[in-house]
């Protein structure tokens, strides 16, 4: 068994099947040891490819938990590859609304907690009022359980009477009974002695007996059969001695003074339940009063806090408006800032272009060399220049408006018309007239050039060097003409070609695959993605197996696109053959019918088809012409020694 701790350490969580799997009964650990083998479980398909094929020199059959299953000898089944297409994730949307419930819910919870710290002396209030009526239930069903228990006794005694009553008289029939069967027994006594005696008499003065019952004393026979007549007489006696005990132990009136007693302790208990009820009574009295004053304080406390949420309410919107004055006035305050920052910025730039532009303005403080851009800062040095350029830059340019402010400029020399303006919109609107009018003079201006002397010349140049530039672009042109031609060529010459190898593949392929699955009802289809150009893309490959319905390719056993592949590869193969074709170990994934099939298909081409198989297994080996065994020989190095063995000769099975 391979120790996977000790031998894969990268990647992580790699296990043998074995040891994941659970199974019951025990009996079968044999069975799954030999199923699972040295077979490994990994958690991609990634680990699974490494673990199979690239951590040493060993292979291993490798599972990944998608179902993809990497078997060492090369053949991959099994898997999904669009698992992560399917996987869900989170809406970005959904998620803020979540983010937003949650806050909203926290802040409840908050306001929950608050209320919670003053309900403590309501909760303990409701608790004692809970506990009070538990009382009154509980003293209510022993009220209720008194009555019926009293109830029941009633009923008790009332029966035992009735049954004294009828006692009486059964008992008086039973002793007249019994003294008529008395002398009843008595009488036939005297009537057996005194036929015994008249008819024995003769007998008994023979004998010289006083009569036949010393006789039958004397005999054994006789005596058996007076000890079972007087056995059953005494039987007999027993029972009716048993009757008279049973009537004698009947003492109606022993049992009137029991039932007295038993009805005088009912009403002893009768009384003390009634004492009980109305002391209970009393307690659930109290109780009552006690509930109606706990009721009367939490009502007392329940409008204390209402009232003191009500203010603390009250309180809150009072600093939520004053809060909203405040921000209200800092964002005036800060609006104002920036719309002053803004006009000390417009007048920088609008002082700076007529500087640049030489214009000069009537001051009547200050001069045109106070006007100028924010100083260039020194580089800073280390790590911190971006903070402090930035600082330093908003100093500066503080500074420079500061600067400009002292600028007093004089507006004596305006027309009137200019200096009685005080409206803002007429003053914007006297100022884009104004823009425009100067506008329009740049542009005068900017027509009005010095006359170039050099233009003709230069004219002269441009036109020469146009002509060379013609003459190049039309040679130009027909090379590219040219090239196109040939790329065409070239081109049709391709897509003949290839489409004429696709062609013939695409009608071979299915003949071939219904060759090679011995079943007619195996379908095959091949075809380009692209048809106006097929090479640009790929070619769709399906296979649908005897007796199975279409899937994708991906979802085919091993052995099926085994079959599949060899069908490919021998639709390829017929379009310009080869002189021989070389196999390597294409039974691996293969059961032994699909192996017979795929080796009848190549004995039935032998005739066109020259191929070389590296088999490992004795059901494709043994349909070939000739075996050649690899085996290395006893040398001081390794030597490897070929072994061949020609089977022609063992075609008809006359030669060993």
């Amino acid at each position: 068994m391979l120790n996977v701790r000790a031998n894969i350490e990268d990647p992580r969580n790699v296990k043998l099947i074995y040891d994941v799997l659970k199974f019951s009964p025990p009996e079968i650990e044999p069975a799954v040891l030999f199923a699972t083998n040295n077979a490994l479980v990994c958690e991609t398909p990634d680990d699974a490819m490494k673990v199979a094929y690239e951590i040493d020199r060993s292979r291993y059959d490798a599972l990944a938990l998608d179902g993809t299953f990497y078997q060492k000898s090369g053949i991959i089944s099994g898997g999904s590859h669009d698992l992560a297409r399917k996987a869900k994730r989170w809406d970005e949307k959904h998620m803020a609304q979540l983010k937003l419930q949650k806050e909203k819910i926290t802040e409840e919870l908050k306001e929950v907690m608050k209320k919670t710290r003053r309900q403590g002396e309501l909760t303990t209030v409701e608790s004692q009022i809970r506990g009070l009526e538990n009382r009154l239930k509980y003293s209510q069903n022993d009220l209720e359980a008194s009555k019926k228990s009293l109830a029941e006794y009633d009923r008790k005694l009332d029966n035992f009477t009735r049954e004294l009553d009828q006692i009486g008289p059964k008992i008086a029939e039973i002793e007249r009974r019994m003294q008529q069967r008395d002398l009843k027994i008595q009488d036939i006594k005297e009537s057996m002695n005194n036929v015994e005696d008249d008819v024995y008499a003769e007998f008994c003065a023979r004998i010289g007996v006083a009569n036949i019952r010393q006789f039958e004393e004397r005999e054994l026979v006789l005596q058996q059969e007076r000890a079972k007549k007087r056995a059953e007489f005494e039987q007999q006696i027993d029972r009716i001695n048993n009757n008279l005990e049973f009537e004698r132990s009947k003492d109606t009136l022993k049992n009137v003074q029991r039932w007295e007693r038993a009805v005088q302790d009912d009403e002893d208990s009768l009384e003390t339940f009634k004492q009980t009820e109305a002391r209970h009574r009393q307690e659930i009295e109290k109780d009552k009063e006690k509930i109606e004053l706990m009721k009367q304080e939490k009502a007392a406390h329940k409008a204390l806090v209402d009232q003191t949420e009500e203010e603390m309410s009250k309180a809150r919107r009072d600093v939520q408006a004053l809060a909203k004055e405040v921000a209200a006035i800092h964002q005036s305050i800060a609006n104002i800032e920036a719309r002053k920052e803004t006009m000390k910025n417009k007048r920088h730039n609008i002082l700076m272009q007529a500087k640049m532009d030489a214009i000069e303005i009537p001051l009547k403080q200050g001069s045109m060399d106070d006007i100028g851009q924010q100083p260039q800062q020194q580089p800073q040095q280390g790590g911190q220049g971006g903070d402090t350029s930035s600082d330093t830059s908003a100093a500066a340019g503080g500074a420079t408006y500061e600067r400009e402010s002292l600028i007093e400029i004089d507006y004596q020399q305006l027309p009137g018309n200019l200096k009685n303006i005080s409206d803002a919109d007429q003053v914007k609107k006297t100022g884009d007239t104004l823009s425009k009018e100067l506008q329009a003079k740049f542009e005068t201006l900017e027509k009005i050039q010095t006359p170039n002397m050099k233009a003709m010349q230069k004219l002269n140049l441009v036109s020469e060097k146009i002509l060379s530039t013609n003459e190049e672009l039309e040679a130009a042109r027909k090379r590219a003409k040219k090239a196109k031609a040939a790329f065409e060529k070239i081109k049709n010459e391709r897509c003949t070609l290839f489409t004429n190898c696709c062609n013939h593949i695409s009608d071979a392929i299915d003949s071939i695959y219904k060759q090679l699955s011995r079943n007619e009802a195996a379908q095959a289809y091949l075809g380009p993605d692209n048809p106006e150009e097929p090479y640009l893309d790929g070619i769709n490959y399906n296979c649908v197996a005897p007796g199975k319905r279409f899937q994708p390719m991906s979802n085919l056993s091993g052995g099926e696109k085994t079959i599949a592949a060899l069908a490919l590869l021998f639709a390829i193969h017929s379009f310009q053959p080869a002189p021989f074709f070389v196999l390597d170990e294409i039974d691996a994934a293969l059961d032994n019918t699909n192996i017979g099939k795929v080796a009848s298909y190549i004995r039935e081409k032998t005739t066109n088809l020259q191929t070389i198989v590296i088999s490992l297994k004795e059901e494709f080996y043994c349909h070939a012409d000739v075996l050649v065994g690899i085996c290395p020989e006893p040398a001081d190095c390794l030597v490897s020694q070929t072994l061949s063995l020609d089977m022609e000769k063992y075609e008809n099975g006359d030669q060993q």
